[in-house]
């Protein structure tokens, strides 16, 4: 099975599927390259386990992937990069009877772009939906538009029940609040500062508590969202600097909700990992409850809460209802993990079958000529899904290093010379 993913959240999230859709199975890794393409470190926080790991582009994707290779193949990205594949992987494969299976789906919550990105998404022969609520969605947009809807299948998180039903610690800790910061949730830096001056506030108040800001990424790293204010860099300028029972932290998330006795976020999707464990869950209000955010999307799950009402001791209980919906409650199939016996059943009868139709997406250029050209473009395909002219070159060619020069360049232009000059006496050494 290979699985291919253009950010670290989303090789989690693929990597996982890929082991609960064929467990035991061989997974082969391809790595999107990109400008989120994830670091060494970033690889090995995830701790999935691939027999092999890559960087390719789009052209060395699509042709290289085919059913000599591969039964099942999970496209593990952004919308547009779903529907470029699969209009990619169509043209090569044309109308060969066998070729592999194509899975995809979203790494969290689905609380923007509902319809953008599912019709980006459709042509895939199983398309997963983390929840009942989701499921019926993402049947309803495909019905809406008149296509068929049949490869919608519920599923759920893939790394809910890892870590689910842990002991707690036997050695004894102080109580810990984790603030799970998202690179672009909120987006301003008065935003940012305040959820920062917030969290460092609550430590103050609380000085037997420990305050952790669970951060995704490391300076110079990228994730599947762009960070333009680091928490890192707010964090330096507080004066005086955060309380010593409050720090940044790094890591796996399951590993952090080990030790995590109230979990607070805008809208994250540690939230659902936090919900499914039985954790106290707060989602701020802080900031307003608006679609910008995505804390809309937590509406009647009992979570919503301000810093004051933390502040001054309340802990959230989720309504079970909501959480069930979601597919993060703590008992049933959900909790149990047989909720991707379903799936497991349909992708293994799309295997044996002798014969599979071409790939079939909503989008074409008869029904989104002013769209479609752009969106296969981004990735280096023409409107037919053939890789365009010189994007199939192999790493470390002169193209590659021109890219890296030119992000260089924008550096350069947006935080001065001097902060990029290693960058491009690193560039000089290739």
């Amino acid at each position: 099975m290979a699985v291919l993913a253009d950010s670290d959240t989303r090789w989690k999230w693929g990597a996982l599927t890929a082991h609960r859709l064929a467990p035991g199975a061989r997974l082969d890794g391809l790595l999107l390259r990109g400008r989120a393409t994830p670091t060494v470190r970033q690889l090995a926080e995830v701790g999935v386990r691939a027999e092999t790991l890559r960087e390719v582009t789009a052209a060395e994707f699509v042709r290289t992937t085919g059913r000599e290779r591969y039964d099942i193949v999970a496209l593990a990205c952004v919308g547009g990069a779903v529907q470029a594949m699969l209009h990619g992987l169509a043209h090569a494969w044309g109308t060969a009877p066998t070729r592999p299976v194509v899975v995809t789906g979203y790494v969290g919550v689905v609380y923007e772009k509902l319809a953008d990105g599912l019709l980006l998404r459709h042509g895939a022969d199983v398309v997963l939906a983390n929840s009942p609520q989701d499921a019926e969605r993402f049947r309803a947009v495909y019905e809406g538009v008149g296509a068929p809807a049949d490869s919608v299948t519920e599923w759920a998180l893939p790394f809910l029940s890892d870590e689910s039903g842990e002991e707690a610690d036997p050695e004894p800790r102080p109580f810990t609040v984790v603030f799970a910061a998202q690179p672009s949730v909120p987006e301003s830096r008065a935003d940012r500062t305040y959820l920062l001056n917030r969290a460092a506030q609550h430590a103050r108040k609380h000085p037997r508590r420990d305050v952790l800001i669970k951060l995704r990424s490391k300076p110079g790293e990228h994730t599947t969202h762009i960070e333009e204010l680091p928490y890192q860099k707010l964090a330096s300028r507080i004066p005086g600097g955060l309380p010593p029972n409050c720090r940044l932290v790094y890591g796996h998330m399951g590993e952090v909700l080990d030790r995590t006795d109230l979990l607070v976020t805008v809208s994250s999707t540690a939230a659902l990992e936090s919900l499914h464990r039985g954790v106290p869950t707060a989602v701020l209000t802080d900031l307003g409850i608006r679609e910008a955010l995505g804390n809309h999307h937590f509406l009647g799950s009992g979570c919503l809460a301000s810093w004051d009402r933390l502040d001054a001791g309340h802990l959230p209980e989720a309504d079970a209802d909501w959480v069930a919906r979601q597919g993060v409650a703590t008992t049933g199939p959900y909790a149990h993990g047989t909720v991707h016996d379903a799936a497991r059943r349909r992708v293994a009868e799309l295997v044996a079958r002798p014969a599979l139709p071409p790939l079939a997406p909503y989008y074409t250029a008869a029904t989104a000529p002013g769209y479609l050209p752009a969106v296969l473009a981004r990735h280096g395909l023409d409107p037919e899904g053939r890789p365009l002219p010189g994007t199939a070159r192999p790493p470390g060619e002169p193209s590659a290093l021109r890219r890296a020069v030119r992000e260089a360049a924008r550096g350069a232009y947006r935080h001065g010379v001097q902060r990029v000059a290693p960058v491009i006496r690193r560039l000089g050494e290739l």
